[in-house]
């Protein structure tokens, strides 16, 4: 394995994926109380980066599975998440902390996923011309390495949303700071990309 190679994979991950950790503190923060809610997060997070993998590699090889003119409206999978998370803190906002979060909810698998992939668009965008450069070989170092820092970006996201200082204060505003970034995140993918002519 080409040491080279792998320095510039973890390099271009932790690029391109640095605004991941807040969005995965903000899903382990919400799922905190709920039974399976880190397999999920980290089962979701896995499915999205797998799928922008999957269309980073086909484009780079001459198949074009996601037109550039459909990437900025994936702004909207985000952006009706957020909605959804702000619907449902406004309508439990009379509960109790503790009744909010018993039981089990927490983020679904597939809404991570969803968020991972929306949010990973511009990924794409930077991964083709790296794989389409580094050839089959080269390329698939970049995703044995960029899959091995998924586990790592999943780690420290839960790092962070475990240590008291920020967990107290995600467990007291998490349910509205998951919203605010979900809908901005959606928001800037849909205006970036001149989505709907904006």
């Amino acid at each position: 394995m080409d040491l080279g190679i792998v320095g510039q994979a973890i390099g271009l991950f932790a690029v391109t994926n640095v605004d991941d950790i807040l969005i995965l503190s903000l899903f382990f923060a919400q799922g905190a109380a709920h039974t399976g809610s880190t397999r999920r997060i980290v089962l979701g997070q896995y499915l999205g980066f797998i799928a922008i993998l999957a269309v980073a590699v086909a484009s780079a090889f001459g198949a074009t599975l996601l037109p550039d003119s459909a990437i900025p409206y994936l702004g909207l999978l985000p952006l009706a998440l957020g909605l959804k998370a702000a619907w449902q803190a406004w309508r439990h906002r009379h509960e109790a902390d503790e009744e909010r979060e018993s039981g089990e909810g927490g983020p679904k698998a597939v809404e991570v996923a969803a968020v991972t992939f929306a949010n990973g668009g511009d990924n794409i965008g930077v991964y083709v011309p790296v794989f389409a450069t580094a050839g089959a070989g080269g390329t698939s170092v970049y995703a044995v390495v960029f899959l091995v820092l998924v586990a790592v970006w999943c780690f420290a996201g839960r790092l962070f949303a475990t240590r008291p200082l920020i967990a107290r204060a995600l467990s007291r505003w998490g349910h509205v700071l998951l919203p605010m970034v979900l809908i901005s995140i959606g928001l800037l993918i849909l205006i970036d990309g001149g989505a709907f002519g904006l």
